[in-house]
C-alpha cells in the first residue's frame, strides 16, 4: 500500500474509533438520566436499568456497526449526538410517565413506545446505509418523490385513513397505529427541492428587476416558489398545521437560496410569508389564537382555548431557574402534552438552564456538521439535499424552541430526539443516514490515477489520427 493510501486508512480508522469513544459518552448520557429519574422519583435505580441499558447499547452499537461497514468514511460526530439527544429524550419521557402514574392517568408508557419507535427508527437507518450506497441515485426520483410527498399530505383527508388530534387533521390511523405521513413527506420534499434546483438553479439564478440594491428574480421564473407557497397555505387551512407549513416553505426557500444566491428570493419570500400570516390571522383562528396567546399569554391563561399550556411552561422553567430542581422534584407534569411539544420546559424546569443550553448547543452541532457536508460535497445535488436535511432540524428546532420561550407563537412542531412521536422520530434517523451516506461519499479519497511505468507490460492505447 503507499503511503497516501496508509494515511488516509488511518484517518478513517481513527474516525471510527472517535465515533466509538463518544457514542460511549452518549450511553453514558442516555443510561444516566434515566437511572438518575429513578433515583430523584422513587429512591432507588430502576429494576430495569440492566435490560434498558442493555437494549439502547445494542440499538447504539448495532448503528456504530452499520456506519463503520459501510459507510467508513462518514461524519464521526452526527450519530453519537443523535444518540445522546435520543437517551435523554427518553429519560424525560420517563420521568413524565411516573408522574402521570402518580397521577392515576390511564397512558403512562409513552417511553416504553419512544424505544419501540426508536428500534424501529435504528433498523431503517441501518437499511438506509446498507441499500443507498450512493446518494446521486436519488435525483433520478425528483419527480416522483415530489409526487409522493403530495400524495403522503392528501392521505388525511381521506375519510377510512384521517385523524383529527387537537384540532389539527394530519395523522392517518390503520390497524390500530397511528402515523403522521407530514413526516415522511418533509424528506421526500427535499429530495425532490435538491433535484429540481439542481436542474432549473442558473434560470432561476438570472437576475430582473433592481429595487434598493437587490435583484429581484423575473416574472417568469416566480412558478416553483408560488406552487410551494400554494402548497404551504393549503397545509394550513386545511390541515390547520402552522407548523408544517412553516416549515415546508422556509425549507424551500432555503433551499432556493442556497442554490442561486440570489437575496432577491428572500425578498420574494419574506413579502409572501408575510401575506400569507396576515392573511391567515384574520381566516385562521388556530393561527389567530396562537398570535394572540404569544402577544399576551397571562390574559388567557384560564380560558379554552387558552394559554395554559405556555404559561405553565415558563412557571417551570423559570422554576428550574440555572441548575433545576433535580428529576422528580419539579412539576412537570402540569404542561399539558409535555411528553411532545413542550419537552423542553421539563427539561429545563428540572435540569435547569443549563442542559437547554446543552441542547441547542447539540443541535447547532448537527446542523453546523450537516453544512460541513454540504461545504465538502462533490455534486451539486448532494450540496443541496445536504443542505435540506440539515435546514430542516435548524427551522424545526428554532420554531420549538422559539415558541416554547415565548420568542415567536407556537406552531406545533416536535423537538428532533427528544420529543414523544414515533413519525419524527423514524423520519429523523433516516435523514441522519441520508446525511452520512453524503458525507461518506464527500471523505472517500479520490481514485489515484497513476502512470504506467515505462517497462511494464501494459496495453497502451494509440490514438488513430
Amino acid at each position: 500500500m503507499t503511503q497516501t493510501g496508509s494515511l488516509m486508512d488511518f484517518v478513517h480508522r481513527r474516525r471510527r474509533g472517535a465515533e466509538l469513544f463518544l457514542l460511549l459518552l452518549a450511553l453514558v448520557v442516555g443510561i444516566g438520566a434515566y437511572a438518575a429519574v429513578g433515583l430523584g422519583v422513587e429512591g432507588t435505580i430502576p429494576a430495569d436499568i440492566a435490560a434498558y441499558g442493555g437494549w439502547l447499547t445494542a440499538l447504539v452499537v448495532a448503528a456504530h456497526i452499520a456506519v463503520r461497514l459501510t459507510a467508513p468514511y462518514a461524519d464521526p460526530v452526527l450519530l453519537p449526538l443523535v444518540a445522546a439527544l435520543n437517551g435523554l429524550g427518553l429519560a424525560v419521557i420517563h420521568r413524565l410517565d411516573l408522574a402521570y402514574e402518580a397521577k392515576g392517568r390511564d397512558n403512562h408508557d409513552f417511553a416504553q413506545q419512544q424505544l419501540i419507535w426508536m428500534t424501529l427508527g435504528v433498523v431503517l437507518f441501518i437499511g438506509t446505509l446498507f441499500f443507498l450506497r450512493d446518494h446521486r441515485t436519488l435525483q433520478r426520483f425528483t419527480y416522483t418523490s415530489g409526487l409522493a410527498a403530495v400524495v403522503l399530505l392528501l392521505l388525511p383527508f381521506l375519510p377510512f385513513l384521517g385523524r383529527e388530534i387537537n384540532g389539527a387533521n394530519i395523522w392517518i390511523s390503520f390497524a390500530g397505529f397511528s402515523f403522521q405521513p407530514g413526516e415522511v413527506a418533509k424528506v421526500l420534499l427535499v429530495i425532490a427541492f435538491a433535484g429540481y434546483l439542481v436542474l432549473h438553479r442558473d434560470a432561476l439564478a438570472l437576475a430582473g428587476t433592481r429595487v434598493l440594491f437587490v435583484d429581484l428574480p423575473r416574472g417568469r421564473d416566480l412558478g416553483p416558489i408560488l406552487a410551494m407557497f400554494a402548497i404551504a397555505m393549503m397545509v394550513l387551512v386545511f390541515q390547520n398545521d402552522l407548523g408544517s407549513s412553516l416549515l415546508f416553505f422556509c425549507l424551500f426557500l432555503a433551499m432556493l437560496y442556497v442554490a442561486t444566491e440570489r437575496p432577491g428570493w428572500l425578498v420574494v419570500g419574506g413579502l409572501l410569508f408575510a401575506g400569507g400570516a396576515t392573511a391567515a390571522y384574520f381566516a385562521v383562528g388556530n393561527v389567530r389564537n396562537r398570535f394572540n396567546f404569544w402577544l399576551d399569554p397571562m390574559a388567557y391563561y384560564d380560558q379554552s382555548p387558552g394559554s395554559g399550556q405556555l404559561v405553565e411552561s415558563m412557571f417551570g422553567m423559570a422554576w428550574g431557574g440555572l441548575i433545576g430542581r433535580g428529576f422528580g422534584n419539579g412539576m412537570p407534569d402540569r404542561v399539558p402534552y409535555a411528553e411532545s411539544d413542550f419537552i423542553l420546559s421539563a427539561i429545563g424546569e428540572e435540569l435547569g438552564l443549563t442542559a437547554v443550553m446543552a441542547v441547542i448547543v447539540c443541535y447547532g452541532l448537527i446542523v453546523e456538521r450537516a453544512l460541513r457536508i454540504a461545504l465538502i460535497s462533490r455534486d451539486g445535488f448532494g450540496k443541496l439535499l445536504a443542505v435540506g436535511l440539515g435546514s430542516i432540524f435548524a427551522l424545526q428546532v428554532f420554531v420549538v424552541i422559539g415558541g416554547v420561550t415565548g420568542l415567536i407563537p407556537l406552531t406545533g412542531l416536535t423537538t428532533p430526539f427528544l420529543s414523544y412521536g414515533g413519525s419524527s422520530l423514524v423520519a429523523n434517523w433516516v435523514v441522519v443516514a441520508l446525511l452520512l451516506r453524503i458525507s461518506e461519499q464527500a471523505r472517500r479519497p479520490v481514485p489515484r490515477l497513476e502512470e504506467p511505468e515505462p517497462d511494464s507490460e501494459t496495453t497502451q492505447v494509440v490514438r488513430v489520427l
